[in-house]
This record gives C-alpha cells, structure tokens and sequence, in this order.
C-alpha cells in the first residue's frame, strides 16, 4: 500500500520507514508535527526536541514533507483515547487529514515499540481517516531491535537523555553504535529501557540506507533542563546543519537493496528461544475431508437461554435467526442480543467474548460488515468464528459471554476490573485486529482470547507450510497476547481451549505440537466445514491468572459398548471448574446413542462440574455440546435429558453440529465450565 510516513527525527521512526518497504509497502510522503515556536516541548504523544532536522531528512530521502505546528495540550490523558478538542492528538488528525486530501495513501508508518498510550491513539486517528497504521516495531525486543538497527545502518546520535545512567555532558551527541554497550549495561544495572522507551533518551539519524544524503551538525549546544545529580536532563540544540551527499547517486530502493532487512516471514521464525521449525503439511486436503452436509432436513435445537451468576457473569446462547438469509438471520441474533443484555442490565460494551458459529464462510465478509454495526464500541469483544453445517433455516448461531459489576457487590480489597487489548496496527508481534473484536478481554483473573489462526503477522497472510506451520503459529500467537494483556501470565495459563480444524487426520498432529509446548490446558478437538482465510486450524481459548493452583483429573467410566472420558480441572477455591467430555463407541456399527448412555453422559458431566458444590443452588453450567452429523444422534433425547438435570440446577446449554470429533468413533464431545 502507498505509506505516508510518520517521522520525528529519531530511530525509530527512520527503521519503521524501512521496514514498511521491506514488507512491500510504497512511501510516498513524510508527516511530522513540530513544537510550537520552534522550541523543545514536553508532550506525552511527540519528540519535538531535533526538529531542525526534519526538513533535511525528507530532502535526503526525497520525498514531500508535511508540518503542521502543535497546538494543543494533552488534555485527554487516559489511556483510551476519544477525539477531545486542543488536544495535542487532533493536530495529528489535522496533519493526516491534510495528506490524505492532497495525496493517495492507505496506510501510516508510526515507530511505536511499548507505549500503549501513543498506539491508541495514533490507531485512533487512523480509524477516523480510514487509514491502516503500521507499526513493525510494535513488542520487540529491545535488546534485539537495537542491534537490529545498527546492522541495518541506522547511524544516529543522542540528542536528549533524561534518565538514571545517562549524563547530558558525556553522553549527548554520541553515536548510539558506539554507545550500544554502555545503554545494554545501564538496563542491566538500572532498567534502563535499551531503545529509549518512555523519553529516557532521543536520538536523531544522521544517515540510514533511506537517504541519498548524510546530515552533518556544524554547529550544537548542550541544554540542561535539570540538574539533578542523580538523573539530570538535558537536550542537544542543532544549531546549523547540513547536507553532504552520498556516492554513487541511487533511488530510494537501490539504497535498500543490500541492507539486511528480514521481511514478514521472517520474523515468525528468526526470535532466538522462539526459534520454529515449520514443517510441511503431509496430509491430505483438508476440502476433501469436511465434506458439506446437509443438514436442511434436521430439526433445529438452538433455543435462546440465559442466565446470570451473583458475580455479574452473563451466558447466553442459542441466538440465531429463523431465515435462510445468512444476513437476515444475523440481523435477528444481533437484535435478540442486543434485548437479552437488556433484560439483565447488561450493554453491548460489557461483552467479553462472541462465538460465531456460521454455515457458509463465503459470507464471512458481508457478516462482518453487519456485525460491525452493531458491535462498533471502542474495545470491542473477543470473537472466534467458524463454519459448522447449521440447518438451512438457522444459518448463524451466536454464543455470548458478558460481565457486568453488579450494582450490589461486596467491596473487594482487589475490586475486579475489567482490560481490554484491541490492537489494530499492523505488527511483526501478532496478528492486528482492524476488524470488530479484539485479541484478547482479561476480566479479574480470567483471560479470554479471540480465535487465532496462523497468519503471519505484518501479512496478515497464511504462513506457508501446512497445517503444522498454521498450527504452531496460531500457538505462538496465543502465547503472545495472553502476555501482551497480562505480563504475569503466558501460554501455560491456559485452561481450556477448542482446536477447530478442518481434516480429522491432522488432529494427532494438532495435538502433539500443542502438547509440546504446554500440557496444562484441558483441550476439545472438532472438525469443522470451514475457518476464516480457508485456514487449517483455529484455536480458542481461555486463560486465568493462576493456573497454576488448578488441579487436574483424567476420568471415566464405561456404559455397555460406550465409554465416556472426561478431563477436568478446578482451581483451589473450586469456584471454577471446568471439563472436556468425549462420548465415544467402540461398536463400529453403532450409529445412535441410546437415551440411557446419553443421560447418564450428561449426569456425570454435572456430576464433575458440581463436585464439591453439589447442593449450591447458586451454580451456573454452561456446555457446548458437539455433535456428529455423520451420526444418526437423537437432540431430541440429548435436550430432555438436560431438561432433566435442569430441575436442580441451572444449565445454559448450545448444541453445534460438527463434521467429525476427536475419532471416528466419537459421537459427542462437551466443553463445560462451572462458575460461582
């Protein structure tokens, strides 16, 4: 796409540059917002000190610069960011406005690398202009990044140092390669942030592989603006620069053409102890195996139900609509959510997490377009969506999990809050979602993630190699984001996950890479007829803060020629359990389950979510059920004997037809969670 190009002088908008044309990405102009006056300013958004260079960086890299003077303050200085009047960030929106009147761009480089603060609201901005920000240095190692700067000829000076380790009068106009060890040294000893994270230091490029012409400081002077013995502050005055051209004379691009620059791919696999070897895909065509059914005949079992728990937890599931029409029948769901969250107190902006469950994914884009008005809130919910064979007239199922403080809680020493990350700029870190969901919703001490697939980050394409390259990406990103939203926590954490794929043969393969890097999680495999971009695997799940005080049992129990296995795991306190169940024959004839093998199936689920709280009236168990529908399985003998088991305690409930389940010879599987 045509990139207009966010600079401030520094590295790390100079290496962004770079990296947006090693990912294909054409620059096509510079924007930077200079201090008012012409003097150095404090400002939570811009690094206004080295602005007399601006104008000889775009002269070097040749291509047309716009300024605009900083106006406003920083007024509005919560961590989310809606459009406030004289605020510093609404000189941004004006400047890129400006751009985009006069020329034609589609995306933003910005330099970004931790601060959360700035992303949001430059992603702000770029939403409101409807352009696509890319931040390429967005979660990376700093230690990493910086070497990765200075081999790729990134050749700049600190200009400004405020911080413990850094000393104006000796470190102040020294080229940062040479000082390289000393800012390694100085995080060790004092957490010194090695890229200058958070204004410990700025620098100005003086040369980089972008420009035809090196800027030269004729004349500086050193400014203190505090003399603090411990940390003192003090900033480099340019006060005449120059330019001296390079030799030979190339473009842009053949300036970059030996700098060793690692494009998207490879920054899914050249991470040091994240190193992967992805492996090719052995087999078979995963088309040839999720044969489309047709379920058209079968009676629909998806009823609207819903409860809500004393800690303001809210499930409701079997939203749908009665039309044919898949966009019709989302219309209705979205409405009939909309009412239900209503009737309980609840808004669209507390959902948690969204499962979408529809029966063509070649209407996934005109779906999303729909979800997307309705779901249009600034940190929208998790969502995972995939494609099951629904009858013909109830093409989408949704399933909704929401939280909301009930108004008369108890007083907590730790009151439960509720974080969002909705990171919508394009990264090597994981996946963007520019779409209505976010990456992940962390609620007190739970963690839900969206559905990750394997795309390759600053493609957002599928990684090449198969399934196995699909799987151990989409793994990888699930890691990433659960410590993204909660640095406490990691991909050990997980407690539960579904593994949707779309080839039972790759399930041993699927559940061998999983088990290799964690085994904590209790996980439900399930055959679908389709995954967003036609991937190959998607995994969905939830973590909690600590999970490590979880316990874990493998069960079961035979009934006649069928065995029931059930995998738990509860924390300490059992206020949470949660259960995978596979009901499975070893009769290759069989083709039904009998009333009596699926009642006492569903009673020994409860049996294990309610252990320990058996007579506690105030439980809420919420089962996916999977079923087969290459079985002739009777929903009519499944839902009674729920309605059974409902008479003691209260069961939200969703029944999803599959393709397949973990085997052949499994005719149902269950995803339960219990909570208090």
């Amino acid at each position: 796409m045509k990139v207009v190009g966010l600079i401030s002088g520094g590295k790390d908008s100079c290496y962004n540059l770079m990296q947006c044309v090693a990912a294909g990405h054409e620059i096509v102009a510079l924007a930077n917002l200079l201090p008012k006056n012409r003097t150095e300013i404090d400002s939570y958004m811009y690094q206004s000190v080295g602005h007399e260079a601006i104008t000889l960086i775009a002269e070097a890299i040749q291509l047309p610069l716009y300024r605009k003077e900083i106006i406003g303050d920083s007024k509005n200085i919560g961590l989310n960011y809606s459009p406030t009047s004289d605020d510093e960030v609404e000189d941004l929106f004006e400047l890129l406005k400006t751009v985009k009147n006069e020329m034609f761009v589609e995306g933003v480089s910005v330099g970004a690398i931790l601060s959360d603060y700035q992303r949001n609201r430059v992603e702000n901005v770029c939403a409101r202009l409807q352009l696509t920000p890319l931040a390429y240095l967005w979660q990376r190692n700093q230690n990493e990044l910086l070497c990765e700067m200075i081999k790729c000829e990134i050749d700049a000076i600190i200009i400004k140092v405020a911080a413990l380790g850094l000393e104006p009068s000796r470190h102040l106009g020294r080229s940062l390669r040479l000082l390289e060890p000393h800012l390694i040294a100085m995080h060790d000893k004092y957490g010194l942030n090695v890229c200058g994270e958070g204004g410990e230091y700025e620098t100005l490029v003086l040369d980089c592989p972008l420009f035809g012409s090196r800027i030269v400081v004729e004349e500086s002077e050193v400014i203190l603006h505090s003399t603090n013995p411990i940390a003192p502050v003090g900033f480099l005055k340019l006060n005449k620069l120059k330019l001296e051209p390079k030799l030979p004379q190339l473009n842009l691009y053949s300036r970059l053409k030996n700098v060793p620059l690692t494009d998207s791919d490879g920054y899914i696999t050249d991470h040091g102890e994240e190193a992967i070897e992805f492996l090719n895909d052995d087999g078979e065509s995963s088309e040839e195996n999720a044969s489309h059914f047709d379920a058209s005949n079968r009676s629909s079992y998806f009823p609207d139900l819903s409860a809500e728990s004393n800690d303001g937890w809210l499930w409701i599931s079997g939203l749908g609509g009665n039309s044919e029409n898949c966009e019709e029948a989302l219309t209705m769901a979205l409405e009939k959510l909309k009412s239900t969250l209503l009737k309980y107190g609840h808004k669209l902006e507390n959902v948690v997490s969204v499962s979408m469950f529809i029966s063509n994914m070649s209407k996934f884009g005109d779906l999303n377009k729909l979800y997307i008005e309705v779901i249009k809130h600034l940190n929208p919910p998790t969502r995972a969506c995939v494609g099951v064979p629904l009858p013909k007239n109830c093409p989408i199922i949704l399933e909704v999990v929401s939280w909301c403080l009930p108004e008369n809680s108890v007083e907590r020493d730790f009151p439960i809050e509720k974080h969002t990350m909705h990171i919508q700029s394009i990264s090597h870190w994981a996946p963007t979602n520019i779409g209505p969901y976010s990456q992940a919703v962390r609620v007190g001490e739970f963690v839900y993630v969206a559905g990750q697939i394997g795309l390759v980050p600053g493609s957002m394409q599928l990684v090449k190699g198969g399934v196995k390259s699909q799987c151990q990406l989409s793994i990888r990103h699930i890691g990433r984001i659960i410590n993204g939203i909660d640095s406490n926590t990691n991909l050990r954490d997980v407690v539960q996950a579904i593994c949707y794929v779309t080839n039972i043969q790759v399930i041993n393969n699927v559940r061998k890479l999983w088990e290799a890097t964690t085994n904590n999680a209790i996980v439900n495999y399930v055959v679908v007829t389709g995954l967003p971009k036609n991937a190959s695997v998607e995994w969905h799940v939830w973590a909690h803060r600590h999970n490590s005080s979880f316990e874990y049992e493998e069960t079961g129990k035979c009934v006649e020629d069928w065995s029931i296995s059930i995998y738990r795991r509860w924390n300490y306190e059992n206020n949470i359990s949660a259960i995978v169940c596979h009901i499975d024959c070893s009769q290759n004839d069989a083709d039904t389950i009998p009333i009596e093998v699926c009642r006492e199936t569903l009673r020994y689920i409860i049996q294990k979510l309610q252990l320990g709280h058996e007579n506690d009236a105030t439980s809420i168990c919420n089962l996916k059920i999977f079923y087969n529908v290459q079985k002739n399985i009777s929903l009519e003998d499944v839902i009674d004997c729920i309605n059974e088991l409902k008479e003691s305690i209260t069961i939200i409930y969703l029944l999803v037809p599959v393709v397949s389940l973990y085997s052949e010879h499994t005719f149902l599987s269950v995803c339960g969670i219990r909570k208090q």
